[in-house]
């Protein structure tokens, strides 16, 4: 064993005495990730004096687990009230809700902690190994190459709009367009803000968030007696551990899906700025697309929720490398470790893993330690969050409102963000009783943003020549993959057809 793997092994043992540290952490995560509106980034700035006040290993593996359990934790009430904690958890609704609705909120619980803690271990291990090669992928992906990343997720609406074209477009562009609200790029002009000083920095995430999705659905279960049908009511009736055994085993069986799906994250996630909404939304739509059953994604398939699962937790690992080895974070809660660990006069490069290496691979260690307390911890804990659909509607759907009301307003601390919730919580019920999906508009408000500022950064280098979008080599791979992801199902899917009709 050479002398890095003798200090992992040290540091391994290191942070395992650290489990008073990392295990009520992962539950104050778990908290912290479920209520729409916080997130660790906000809890660790609270609680920086105490984190200031410790040493710097102990403050390391908190903020550490805390990231871990906050990215799992915000999955739990989009998989049960279709609640996202975090934008990170926007595509896990898609298909973990109506798993709840049918009655399987148990396993769903079980399959996304089990695909969470794999795909984040995994990632970690990946990074550890890898580091210098990822560090250099933030280098390489430039303006021009994350347009090419978001019409990866983008292209998602194409695939929601499948099942009825122009309400899926509709969707689509309406959440292009209201993502536009605020001042341009370029010059800083007022677009749609109506006067509104609140919405010049664009419509602020979280009220959209909760608004599309929370307020919305608490709308239409008010008009339900139970979330669930009475026929999963009496089949959760009996408590048992079965569910949970199942769920977990359907994940461990996609095994393959978990990996490639969490490197998808890890990827993302080094690029500064990119961030987990993206890499689950890029995820769902790579496995939606090469998946043999696309038809089933969004009632309730094991893969559409694996995906965006591994791959928001595949992103934290990457968030830890341009920050180790360039000193630049991956992002809002990388920085906050950045200015920690500038208290305690940590310098980053690769001189960190020379000199200081213990923090330095303490880091993914500590990430690495989380991920399998978190297996044991939480995977038992999913049997009895499930109860919670079994909770009359008159009184979960003003809960539901008030906490989500609550989390549109803690980010920036204005009256007029709770409004603005409410507002696109009258979008989404309108939305849902047309049959327009809020999923669609959801990205458009996300990613367009995104999209324009990166395509006007491009346009601004070239002078306005548009075929800079084709002048990178990395570019021009990326997309040829892109049109791949796209022809690819429709061909697989028209070659199956033509089968079934040749065999009948």
């Amino acid at each position: 064993m050479g002398e890095t793997g003798t200090i992992l092994v040290e540091v391994f043992f290191q942070t395992i005495s650290y489990w008073w540290v990392i295990i009520p952490t992962i539950f104050l995560g778990l908290i912290v990730g479920g209520v729409p509106g916080f997130s660790a980034a906000n809890t660790i700035i609270i609680l920086m004096p105490l984190t200031l006040a410790m040493d710097l290993e102990t403050g390391l593996i908190f903020m550490v687990s805390l990231y871990c359990a906050a990215r799992m934790g915000a999955g739990i009430p989009a998989i049960l009230v279709n609640i996202p904690g975090t934008a990170g958890a926007a595509a896990t609704p898609l298909d973990g809700y109506p798993m709840t609705k049918q009655g399987r909120g148990q396993q769903a619980l079980a399959m996304t902690f089990v695909a969470s803690s794999l795909g984040g271990l995994l990632t970690t291990v990946i990074a550890l190994a890898t580091m210098p090669v990822l560090a250099r992928v933030g280098f390489y992906m430039h303006s021009v190459e994350m347009i090419v990343v978001m019409l990866f997720g983008i292209s998602l609406i194409a695939s929601i709009a499948a099942q009825d074209m122009v309400k899926g477009l509709i969707a689509g562009f309406l959440g292009l367009m209201i993502g536009s609200i605020g001042t341009d790029v370029v010059y800083a002009t007022p677009r749609a803000t109506f006067g509104f000083l609140e919405l010049y920095d664009g419509i602020p995430l979280i009220p959209a968030l909760v608004g599309l999705f929370a307020v919305s659905e608490a709308f239409v279960i008010i008009e339900k007696r139970l979330i669930i049908t009475d026929d999963a009511r009496k089949a959760m009736a009996t408590p048992s551990w079965h569910a949970t055994f199942e769920g977990a085993s359907i994940a461990l069986k996609r095994w393959w899906h978990i990996a490639w799906t969490s490197v998808i994250g890890l990827i993302i996630g080094v690029i500064p700025g990119a961030g987990a909404s993206i890499a689950s939304f890029v995820a769902y739509q790579q496995s939606r697309s090469f998946s043999k059953t696309p038809e089933a994604y969004g009632t309730g398939h094991p893969e559409g929720l694996i995906a965006p699962e591994s791959a928001n937790n595949g992103v934290t690992s990457g968030t830890l490398v341009p920050l180790l080895v360039l000193g630049i974070p991956g992002g809002a809660t990388a920085a906050i470790m950045l200015v920690v660990m500038q208290f305690h006069g940590v310098s980053f490069g690769p001189s960190l893993f020379e000199n200081n290496p213990k923090v330095g691979y303490g880091m993914f260690m500590a990430m690495a330690v989380s991920y399998l307390f978190m297996m044991f911890t939480i995977l038992p804990l999913s049997r009895y969050m499930s109860r919670v659909t079994t909770v009359p509607t008159i009184y979960l759907a003003p809960m539901i409102i008030s906490f989500t009301l609550v989390g549109a307003f803690v980010p920036r601390e204005y009256m007029f963000d709770m409004y603005l919730a409410l507002a696109f919580g009258v979008l989404g019920y309108v939305a849902r009783r047309t049959g327009y999906h809020v999923a669609a508009i959801l990205i458009g408000v996300i990613l367009g943003p995104l999209l324009e500022r990166y395509f006007l950064w491009s346009l601004k280098k070239s002078d306005g020549d548009i075929m800079v979008l084709f002048s990178s080599t990395l570019g021009n791979v990326l997309w040829v993959c892109l049109a791949l992801s796209i022809v690819l199902p429709i061909w697989f899917e028209t070659r199956r057809k033509r089968r079934e009709i040749v065999i009948q």
